[in-house]
Order: structure tokens, then C-alpha cells, then sequence
């Protein structure tokens, strides 16, 4: 009878230890996983940025529930004084003024990015998109078609 509680005793015992660290664990899993949740959000993308080259100023805020981005000044006059979207492949769009015009649109934070729309007026074309913030306060601004991608450095205006 001692030897049975004496090695029921022990059982427990190691039921017990195992069952806390196998806590432990799952608690030090647990609190890790939330970690790279909060470290990997979007960085905010909302304010007045430089186009590159800093041809024009492209105001990013707020639209619903996702972020949009229009043309707010130009800092050197499109081509040819042309101040309308001539390029849109819509006719009734052809006339819309450049100044205002929604150049991002639909822009959801995914993870450490945001990703949406973005039409080219000079191209009259719409790719899909992903900013993020990157280093010196600056925007990494990205279209796409298919896999082939061109990238541009957004500043902040000051």
C-alpha cells in the first residue's frame, strides 16, 4: 500500500509539472502570437504627400470605412497645360478636372500594408496597388498589372 501512494503520489506530481508547463507554454505561445499582430499593423498612410518627383500633392484621408487619396495642388503643370483626365479611356470622363481628381481608392489595411487602387492620368489607367510607410516619413507607393510592378517614394509635405 505505501509503495501504490507512494507512486500515486509521484504520478500526480508529474501530472501536475507537466500540466504546467505545458501551460506555461502555451501561455509564453500565446502572449508571442499577439506580438507580430500590433508590430505588423499599417502604419497610418493619412496626410499630404509629394508625388514623385514632387509634381503634385496627393491628400490621403479617410473615404467610409477605407482610405482614399486625390490630387490636391500641382507643383509643376501637367503637360501641355492639359487640366482635364483627357486620357481616361471613358469619354463622359475625359472631362473631369485634374485638380480633386481620386487617384487611390478603396486602400484596406493588410497586415503592414494598405492596399487598394490607383489610376494614372497620364495613362488614363488603373492598376491595383499597396503603400506602406517606410523609412525618413516617407510612402512607398506601388502599381501593379499582373506580376509586373513599378514603385514609387512618396515624401511628406511639411
Amino acid at each position: 500500500m505505501a509503495m501504490s501512494a507512494l507512486l500515486s503520489g509521484r504520478l500526480n506530481r508529474n501530472i501536475v509539472e507537466n500540466n504546467m508547463r505545458l501551460w506555461s507554454k502555451l501561455c509564453i505561445t500565446l502572449g508571442l502570437a499577439c506580438l507580430p499582430a500590433s508590430a505588423f499593423a499599417a502604419s497610418p498612410i493619412e496626410g499630404s504627400w509629394y508625388t514623385q518627383g514632387k509634381r503634385a500633392i496627393v491628400t490621403i484621408q479617410p473615404c467610409g470605412a477605407n482610405m482614399c487619396g486625390k490630387i490636391t495642388r500641382f507643383i509643376e503643370q501637367p503637360k501641355d497645360g492639359v487640366t482635364t483626365d483627357v486620357n481616361n479611356p471613358d469619354p463622359v470622363q475625359r472631362k473631369r478636372k485634374l485638380l480633386g481628381l481620386p487617384i487611390l481608392t478603396g486602400f484596406t489595411a493588410d497586415g503592414s500594408k494598405w492596399r487598394g487602387r490607383i489610376y494614372d492620368p497620364e495613362s488614363g489607367k488603373t492598376y491595383r496597388s499597396v503603400v506602406t510607410r517606410g523609412k525618413n516619413n516617407a510612402l512607398s507607393v506601388e502599381g501593379c498589372i499582373a506580376m509586373f510592378c513599378q514603385k514609387q517614394t512618396w515624401t511628406a509635405v511639411k
